[in-house]
């Protein structure tokens, strides 16, 4: 049972990771166009990430603890070797000050871990193929829809004097920022209640897991997992909603600065495009129950309007840093799952 206890904690931890590393991206634009002051900017995204369970289903949830891996196979060293996976790259990308998704960390922890222990068979082809899908579409989406905002917002402040607009759009900016992280915490915080999900609830998970199940679990949702349903119980909605706000309260400075400085130079109003631009499409992302990045999603944001001023204002050297660590981090974060799996089963079973 104590073993089963370290892996809810360690999948809390990566929760609690997923707020720091992704802190940047909920209150990069904020802080970089001077709207709130870092310690107020991040206070105000946390408790956006924490009331997101009040506003979203657990779509994503059951996407990664059914979708990604046969449930039936699962038992508590792949979670082990998926978190590990998923850890590990989080805080090296953080201390590398690149903005790589901690999603996509999960989603390969749990491909690494799932093959070598099941091979091809074990592995979901449809939602693994989903979420490949959805690397490509949501910085996409983010782009395009902070490009089309931003031509709405340019057109009809047009007429109206510099000033007054930089003043209503720093107001605005409180609610953009305010939706981004709404997203975030509905989009993100999932995941991490998939995984613990899937260690209650899996296939092998064993005798061990019984007593935590119960506690855990209300009746109802008892009942409806001996029906056969994938159930997220409310305990694990609060719990992990509690740890991602937490981290977005440590926050993750390193990651601020490429996110709101060196991709472009922003001012409010594009600031308010941008986050708004993206927490349209984490909010779409949420409702469909498609995993997604939160980096993705702001950093094509980010590009969309500083390339509706101009191509030059974006700094394509850095962009092209980012998307280079966007397409390592599944492979990498599975290579890591695999030997920590492979170590974990050797050495102590």
């Amino acid at each position: 049972m104590l073993w089963i206890l370290f892996l809810i904690i360690l999948a809390l931890f990566f929760d609690y990771l997923n707020g720091f590393h992704d802190a940047a991206n909920s209150v990069a634009t904020v802080v970089s166009t001077r709207v709130l002051s870092p310690k107020v900017a991040v206070a105000w995204a946390a408790f956006f990430n924490f009331v997101a369970f009040l506003v979203f289903h657990t779509g994503v949830a059951k996407t990664i603890g059914a979708g990604i891996v046969d449930i039936q196979i699962v038992d508590a060293n792949l979670v082990f070797g998926a978190l590990m996976g998923a850890c590990v790259w989080n805080i090296l990308t953080w201390w590398w000050g690149l903005p790589s998704s901690s999603s996509h960390a999960l989603i390969g922890g749990l491909i690494g871990a799932g093959f070598v222990k099941g091979g091809l068979d074990a592995l979901v082809a449809g939602g693994i193929l989903k979420t490949i899908l959805f690397i490509f579409l949501s910085p996409l989406l983010g782009f395009l829809l902070s490009m089309l905002i931003g031509i709405a917002v340019f057109n009809i402040c047009r007429p109206f004097n510099p000033y007054k607009v930089d003043h209503w759009f720093r107001k605005g900016q409180l609610l953009s920022a305010a939706a981004y992280s709404l997203g975030h915490g509905g989009n993100d915080a999932q995941k991490t209640m998939g995984i613990i999900s899937m260690l209650l609830l899996g296939g092998l998970a064993g005798n061990e897991v019984a007593p935590i199940r119960d506690f855990l679990l209300t009746h109802n949702e008892m009942h409806a997992v001996a029906q056969g349903a994938f159930v997220v119980p409310l305990s694990i909605v609060l719990l992990c909603h509690g740890a991602i706000a937490l981290g977005t309260l440590s926050g993750g400075w390193r990651i601020v600065k490429t996110m709101g400085q060196k991709i472009t130079r922003l001012r409010p109003v594009d600031g308010f495009c941008a986050e708004s631009g993206s927490a349209i499409s984490l909010f779409i992302a949420s409702v469909l129950g498609v995993p997604v990045s939160t980096t993705h999603t702001i950093t094509g944001a980010i590009v969309g309007i500083g390339s509706l001023r101009r191509l030059s204002c974006v700094r394509w050297g850095v962009a092209n840093r980012i998307v280079w660590a966007w397409f390592i981090t599944i492979p990498a974060a599975a290579v890591i799952s695999a030997v920590s799996y492979l170590l974990k089963t050797w050495l102590f079973n």
